[in-house]
């Protein structure tokens, strides 16, 4: 599928000064047009501003823009390496060279987004010192000591990606898996430097009443630095995975041949796979980052969940109800590819019926934007029946059956071209069935269970429900692992057979999961709302309020638009490897 020698060190050297000149070039620009930056208003100086503005949109949308772009591009950047790595160490157990040709597949887009992640990085960093200089100098006296690190394993990440990129195929294939290990490390690590600032500006901790710094290790180690850590790890192999698969679908769209459409069909498949494994688990981390905010302060806790952010959560569980009938639908058109796997597809409407209830539970409000004649109607803001429907104990509930449900699809088409031939298999299949009815039982009970105790009983709840449907997700996994070893093959798994519309879906999956990832960025830095630095530092500008729903949605779409517009130069990038070398053509005499 490539030849490995192809690459071009030169190209992708030049490309990196680029963006590193057309960040400088930004910056410049930023100067230029701004003269407060400068400390000029008229004639007269002013020393030390707290704020300076930034022109027509405002510091802070400016700042909103370029912070979400790249941590867009570092999620994409830092989850990529991952999946990567497993699969290359995945061909190199089995010997199966297509594994090792979609790993290096993936890492083609890695070096040109490393260079928009780095000049993103550099222009925010110039655009917070310029625009919020009295904010940059709290933070830099707070985290001064791990500035030095970051930058040197910032360096050592450049290092160890190109070259792991452009030595594929030219080192031992052992010394290539540990650069890539090595590569992650420092990619991991870079980002959890990069979380205890951000985090420690949502729960401060380590430092005096008066703001000054105690315990470096303390701000650090904040409530919810190890949840955040945790949570973007998943989040951003979900992301990055459906990126990839986008890049698939874009490539099958275009592919010309058979093989090349097997070939992009194959890894739009493990880029949703990767996506939607690290999609099911991602609600739990949740969990924990929502339950350490209100261990830090209630009053927090209820801002983000029961107050002014609480309609931005509909909104997210609408994006993620989307995005599992999305991950649903194409698994269910990926059937069609499989011969034998027809026999599953009357289950089909059942999965749907089960996601339609789950998705419509899910986005119900607790209370209702309603007019006085409506609220009249109703008794109140809450309405008497949808109300019910609209509290943690039916959420919780709805989103473990939502992510079994998802599970089962991924199972049937597992087994969608298998017949188990072991001895047991009829008595496994039903120890599978015992185990999925009673954890559905045991998480429904639950939640009804948590209509009727107090708050803090209702809390702690969700616990027992994630476990249990981790244990019923791992143990059938285990047993249909052992069931269908050496099983009997119905057909083939036609690759390059899919229809367009289910490279669409990975498409909406992409947008989708970019789209929320905005979304939950701004939650997250919007529920300090009139602090920088939350109980320690107040916002004191002109932005110091809270948006409007509709702005902030207006905001975030334009910025997921951008990105994919960044997206769309990688993806063409990244495919210009893979082109013949322009020839001068004769003309004929």
């Amino acid at each position: 599928m490539h030849d490995r020698r192809k690459t071009f060190p030169a190209w992708r050297s030049t490309l990196v000064l680029w963006w590193t000149g057309a960040a400088l070039a930004m910056l410049v620009a930023v100067l230029l047009f701004v003269p407060d930056a400068l400390g000029a208003t008229g004639t007269q100086q002013v020393a030390d501003p707290e704020y300076r503005e930034f022109p027509w949109v405002g510091s802070r949308v400016a700042m909103w823009v370029v912070a979400q772009l790249h941590l867009m591009f570092a999620a994409f950047v830092l989850a990529v390496p991952m999946f990567a790595l497993i699969i290359e160490i995945i061909g190199y157990a089995t010997g199966e060279k297509r594994y090792d040709d979609l790993a290096y597949e993936f890492t083609k887009l890695l070096s040109v987004s490393f260079s928009f992640t780095a000049s993103l990085g550099a222009l925010l960093t110039f655009m917070l010192v310029i625009l919020y200089p009295h904010l940059t100098d709290y933070l830099v006296s707070i985290f001064s000591w791990t500035f030095l690190p970051y930058v040197l394993l910032f360096f050592f990440e450049a290092v160890f990606l190109y070259s792991y990129y452009y030595g594929w195929g030219k080192f031992n294939p052992k010394v290539h898996i540990a650069l890539g290990v090595m590569l992650n490390l420092v990619g991991t690590a870079i980002m959890f430097i990069a979380d205890a600032w951000l985090t420690f500006m949502n729960t401060p901790n380590g430092i005096s009443e008066t703001g000054e710094l105690v315990s470096l290790s303390g701000a650090i180690q904040n409530f919810i630095w190890m949840p955040i850590n945790i949570h973007r790890i998943i989040a951003n192999v979900a992301f990055g995975g459906s990126v990839a698969a986008a890049y698939g679908a874009y490539k099958y769209l275009g592919a010309r041949t058979p093989e090349e459409r097997a070939h992009y069909d194959w890894m739009g498949y493990i880029g949703n796979f990767i996506a939607i494994s690290a999609l099911l688990p991602l609600p739990f981390a949740g969990y924990w980052l929502g339950k350490e905010i209100y261990a830090y302060s209630q009053s927090l806790g209820i801002t983000l969940m029961g107050g002014t952010f609480s309609w931005l959560f509909i909104i997210q569980a609408i994006l993620i109800g989307n995005l599992f009938l999305a991950a649903n639908y194409y698994l269910w058109v990926s059937m069609e590819r499989i011969e034998g796997a027809e026999r599953y597809r009357k289950f089909i409407k059942y999965l749907l019926a089960s996601i339609t209830a789950c998705f419509i539970i899910w986005a119900t409000p607790h209370s209702l934007v309603a007019s006085v004649e409506e609220a009249r109607a109703m008794g109140g803001s809450h309405h008497p029946i949808l109300g019910v429907l609209g509290v943690m104990s039916a959420k919780n509930t709805a989103v473990n059956i939502l992510i079994l449900t998802t599970y089962i699809s991924f199972l049937l088409y597992r087994r969608g071209n298998k017949e188990a031939t072991v001895s047991w298999a009829k008595t496994g299949k039903a120890v599978q069935l015992g185990i999925y009815v009673v954890v559905v039982v045991y998480v429904i009970f639950l939640g009804v269970y948590g209509y009727f105790v107090e708050a803090s009983v209702r809390i702690g709840l969700s616990v027992p429900q994630v476990i249990s449907v981790l244990f019923a997700m791992i143990s059938i996994t285990i047993i249909d692992i052992f069931l269908f070893r050496n099983a009997k093959s119905r057909g083939e798994i036609k690759w390059g057979a899919m229809p367009a519309r289910a490279q669409y879906a990975l498409f909406f999956i992409a947008l989708t999961f970019a789209w929320t990832m905005g979304l939950m960025g701004y939650v997250r830095s919007g529920m300090r709302q009139h602090w920088h630095v939350y109980g320690v530092m107040e916002d004191t500008s002109v932005d110091a309020f809270t948006p409007t729903l509709g702005f902030a949605a207006n905001v975030i779409s334009v910025t997921v638009l951008i990105f994919f517009c960044f997206i769309a130069i990688v993806f063409w990038l990244a495919g210009l490897s893979g082109k013949k070398p322009w020839q001068k053509t004769e003309a004929a005499t």
